[in-house]
């Protein structure tokens, strides 16, 4: 599985949930939990919640794989960077392995950036407990970012992101996108 084709992996197993649900034939949990796992990956909560409402409940108690990424899903949902950290610290199938470990990296990197962006300082250990590293591996993040490292406080100075995109948003955009919330909510 190629993950620079991700995108497309989850509009071709949509649409073979969808398939499969217009024939009434039943879907396989390895499709399920690679399409979970990818609605994770694209941090796409929502969806991976509605999927999980979806799945027959047979497929959830049968599969322990389809429970631990579910597990993830949870912890993401709540925001508990230490708790998805523990939940990814499996071992996963071939079918999901991949995307698995992107998953871990992506959440290292958002866990970073929102440190550079919510902090002004914190000691190595929080630093290291919200991005799942240890210690020293918490301080060479730091210190490849550019960060402040006071080792003799063990306090971290995050730099803020230099942020050069502005996003301009059309009004029809922000408009389609409104209709395209509140047209899900009703349903």
């Amino acid at each position: 599985m190629l993950l620079s084709n991700i995108d497309t992996l989850a509009e071709n197993l949509e649409k073979q949930e969808l398939e499969s649900a217009a024939t009434g034939a039943t879907v396989s949990p390895q499709l399920y939990t690679q399409l979970l796992a990818i609605y994770l990956l694209q941090n796409d909560l929502c969806n991976a919640k509605y999927l999980w409402k979806r799945i027959p409940h047979s497929i959830k108690t049968s599969n322990a794989e389809i429970q631990n990424v579910w597990k993830v899903g949870q912890k993401m949902w709540q925001r508990d960077f230490p708790g998805i950290y523990e939940a990814l610290n499996k071992q996963w199938s071939n079918d999901i392995a991949e995307i698995m470990q992107k998953l871990l990296e992506k959440t290292h990197q958002r866990a970073a950036h929102l440190v550079a962006t919510a902090y002004s300082s914190l000691s190595v250990d929080a630093l290291a407990a919200f991005t799942g590293l240890s210690v020293e591996q918490a301080i060479q993040q730091g210190i490849d970012a550019g960060w402040q490292v006071d080792r003799e406080t063990n306090i971290i100075k995050p730099c803020r992101p230099v942020n050069n995109t502005v996003q301009v948003v059309s009004c029809e955009d922000q408009i389609s996108k409104l209709t395209d919330f509140v047209s899900f909510l009703e349903n």
